[in-house]
């Protein structure tokens, strides 16, 4: 038995993965751009993530960018059978480092052979994505023509399955109308419930829902609150928030990024920490108010 096994798996596209897996994009330089200060930490927080069950790794080329892609070959190729890797498309870097975005049919076309080479791939298994019609946060907009070029690039061979990251419950909806959505990216955690529903509504149609920041958006007043529980149940504050995510939905599927091995298997060990109803009461308690999208 893997130390992940209790937090159980669940399907993106046609792959069943444990619902904790690894986000990547801390393994760039800071603000995500640039190198690592330490490639070789980088290398072995990879390996020891996959040493220890992981088995979904979330990524993209416009992480450093190319940085990050490249770490991972570095670190894991020839990849595992069973080890899935998500990518996604949709913006770019400037030459400060400043978000852009990259939706244009040449653009994403060039994103995707762009992960494909630097991560080693002939097909990238399920590519998401990102909408840059607001890039803090989901906007309204259509997303017609970048995902008629996705899908394109997928009966092309190169793509085997398409979600979608920084959108709308309504994009949602209308993304299904163009092509399969295997998983939708979004922020969401104990405070940042604007996606409550959707999770529910996802759930119920065996999607997976990814969420990203698991601590992203907590007030002084929120942390301290989520420090006192961990502090009771002798877990670290990102554990008791990830264990929260886990028992949130069945398709919550995780991806806690970090460049520190230590780090890495505190937050590998959130699958066997189980909430009671006491803290869970609490923790829901911290919660901001849904916001429909």
């Amino acid at each position: 038995m893997n130390a992940l096994d209790p937090a159980g798996t669940y399907r993106i596209g046609t792959r069943t993965v444990r619902r904790l897996g690894y986000g990547a994009m801390q393994l760039a330089g800071p603000g995500v751009f640039g190198p690592p200060k330490d490639r070789a930490s980088a290398v072995a927080v990879l390996r020891a993530a996959v040493e220890n069950g992981v088995d979904h790794i979330d990524t993209s080329d416009f992480y450093g960018p190319h940085v990050t892609n490249q770490i991972i070959r570095e670190a894991l190729f020839p990849y595992r059978d069973d080890l899935l890797i998500v990518t996604k498309v949709g913006a770019r870097r400037g030459a400060d480092g400043a978000w852009l975005p990259a939706l244009s049919a040449a653009e994403l076309t060039q994103a995707v052979h762009d992960n494909l080479r630097h991560l080693g791939l002939d097909v990238l298994e399920v590519v998401n994505l990102r909408s840059m019609l607001g890039v803090h946060g989901p906007q309204e907009g259509s997303l017609e023509a970048p995902l008629t070029a996705l899908a394109e690039l997928q009966r092309q061979g190169l793509i085997h399955h398409i979600g979608l990251s920084n959108v709308t419950a309504r994009q949602v909806q209308e993304a299904r109308r163009l092509c399969a959505i295997a998983c939708v990216q979004n922020h969401f955690n104990l405070v940042h419930r604007a996606d409550d529903a959707l999770v529910d509504s996802l759930a119920r149609e065996g999607t997976a829902y990814v969420p990203f920041f698991p601590l992203g958006g907590f007030t002084p007043l929120q942390s301290g609150s989520l420090s006192a529980v961990a502090n009771e149940l002798g877990a670290s504050p990102l554990q008791v928030a990830l264990a929260w995510l886990l028992q949130r939905s069945p398709n919550l599927v995780l991806i806690p990024g970090t460049s520190s091995v230590e780090h890495l298997r505190q937050n590998l060990a959130a699958a066997e920490l189980k909430l009671p109803k006491e803290a869970v009461e609490r923790l829901e308690a911290l919660a901001q108010p849904a916001e429909a999208h």
